[in-house]
């Protein structure tokens, strides 16, 4: 293979060979699906080809894996969120700081007040977050309930950050990235789902034991999500909020090299969470609770891994073939015009586009 040939591919390595929680996907995932998915056309938020888009993403399928155990309302409730998650990415991703400021504040006031209708001809965002909330607390408990505030609040507010990064062209370093990705990639909002069911007290919830070990959890799945996300965002020109780039910029390093630097913290990452999790029987409080929640969300890590390949977002197609080969076509820059200009968002159909040849 020649020097151009190497520069056009990268490895991708395989973070997940010792991880000790395995597939499973929840049996409500079907049935649910076909509901979620015709409940969220409902809002009319994509315009035709966007919304063909979004369905490759299969964000059912995310919600499937990582709640396996759920209830099938509570599986419901988790593929509702992942929605919000998705929408709210690619309506903000194309928005200049301003804009994204504006949708943040809506969606803030959505959640904190899910009765009051929204006002006519406000940005759909809005709506979808309040349906889904009023939704989730009918059957959350109340620590759950407050938990996800701090954690979703966190979030969108990171998004707002994120934005003005994009505005500006700034690329952090390694570590000041981190710190703004564990929220922007929401992660600790998605574990609520889990909590739902379960009385957590704060001051068990916020103990540093709990807090260390849920921050590990967060970091696996944004250093997968980033590994897996990096050649659909460098297409798209949103590389910069990758953990990719930043390696890639602060260390010097090629693709590959940054690959390997993410997958050698990913291992770092995973023994501390599990050297951890041989502590919480040690907190003598609400540590069955504890046990079932850190089980919960750990599984979320094999969960993002796999729907990584099985979706159509990140892979298009060629999932099964990357999740075996490893090796990843570089794709080439997509033309923002081409993404979705009808309905100002960035569903990308990666399926579609052609890999760099010789």
């Amino acid at each position: 293979m020649d020097a151009h040939a190497k520069t056009m591919m990268f490895y991708l390595p395989d973070t997940m060979v010792n991880w000790p929680w395995p597939r499973a996907i929840n049996p409500h995932f079907e049935d649910v699906k076909i509901e979620v998915d015709a409940a969220f056309r409902d809002f009319r938020a994509l315009c035709h080809e966007s919304q063909e888009a979004f369905d490759k993403c299969d964000s059912a399928r995310l919600s499937a894996l990582a709640y396996s155990n759920a209830p099938r309302e509570h599986l419901r409730i988790g593929c509702d969120l992942m929605n919000v998650f998705f929408i709210v990415e690619e309506y903000t991703d194309v928005e200049n700081a301003a804009v994204t400021q504006e949708m943040v504040d809506i969606v803030l006031d959505a959640l904190h007040d899910p009765h009051k209708m929204r006002p006519e001809g406000e940005c759909i965002l809005g709506e979808i977050v309040r349906q889904f909330w009023a939704r989730a607390i009918q059957t959350a408990s109340l620590s759950s309930q407050r938990h996800f505030l701090d954690s979703f609040t966190a979030y969108i507010r990171a998004v707002a950050v994120e934005a003005l990064d994009r505005e500006h062209s700034h690329c952090r370093s390694i570590q000041d990235y981190l710190k703004l990705r564990r929220d922007t990639c929401g992660a600790e909002s998605c574990f609520a789902i889990h909590e739902m069911g379960m009385e957590l007290p704060d001051e068990v919830f916020y103990h540093p034991l709990v807090v260390e070990l849920v921050r590990c959890i967060v970091e696996l799945i944004l250093i997968d999500n980033d590994m897996a996300s990096y050649n659909r965002e460098q297409a798209t020109g949103d590389e910069n909020h990758n953990l990719i780039t930043a390696i890639m910029l602060e260390l010097s390093l090629d693709r590959s090299g940054a690959m390997a630097w993410a997958a050698r913290y990913h291992a770092q990452v995973e023994m501390r969470f599990i050297n951890g999790l041989a502590q919480v029987t040690s907190l003598g409080t609400c540590t069955d609770i504890l046990v079932k929640y850190f089980d919960g969300i750990a599984n979320w890590v094999r969960a993002n891994h796999c729907w990584s390949y099985e979706t159509q977002r990140y892979f298009g197609t060629r999932g099964a073939e990357i999740q075996q080969t490893r090796i990843v076509p570089l794709l080439p820059k997509v033309n923002s015009n081409d993404a979705s200009s009808v309905a100002k968002i960035n569903v990308a159909d990666l399926s579609n586009i052609d890999v760099h040849r010789e």
